[in-house]
């Protein structure tokens, strides 16, 4: 009897562990155990093109301009500057889809306890790069988004 409970419980929870995997892995990073800031040059070795142009414009705004709010001034895998990170962390769920050496990991959360501006649905797209997952661009599913697309004029000279 014990078996047969055991086995039941297993094939319910199987599908949703099937839902994760190493391309969620590199995405969780920025979420758990606390949030990371993306744009911060230590995770740049986790990016690929096309959205480490924009990383690259934003280093480049902070360079030039110290004084001055760089091109990203948010929390790009949040859609937001502030947020609760126990209401963040006890809300947070990622399924990913892959398809070769892609794969498109979708994370929901809120923000805060309560609200539904608070929440948040977010696409992370993947490409593997020698073995390794990398995140090549972010899309706020809930803002209508996405970071490569992104402008980012501060960091740019005139020609």
């Amino acid at each position: 009897m014990r078996l047969t409970v055991l086995a039941a419980a297993l094939s319910i929870a199987a599908p949703a562990a099937a839902l994760a995997g190493p391309a969620s892995n590199a995405v969780k990073f920025f979420y758990m155990p606390e949030v990371k800031f993306e744009a911060d040059a230590k995770y740049r070795d986790r990016f690929t093109e096309p959205v480490t142009k924009l990383f690259d414009l934003n280093d480049r705004a902070q360079k030039n301009k110290p004084d001055e709010v760089p091109c990203i001034d948010f929390a790009p895998g949040l859609d937001a500057q502030d947020f609760d990170e126990k209401t963040l962390a006890k809300t947070l769920k990622l399924s990913e889809a892959v398809d070769g050496d892609s794969a498109n990991v979708t994370v929901t959360f809120n923000l805060f306890p309560e609200g539904d501006e608070s929440k948040r649905e977010m696409v992370w797209s993947l490409k593997k790069v020698d073995g390794k997952w990398k995140v090549a661009d972010i899309t706020s599913k809930t803002s209508g988004w996405t970071l490569s697309a992104l402008e980012c004029l501060v960091g740019q000279t005139p020609e």
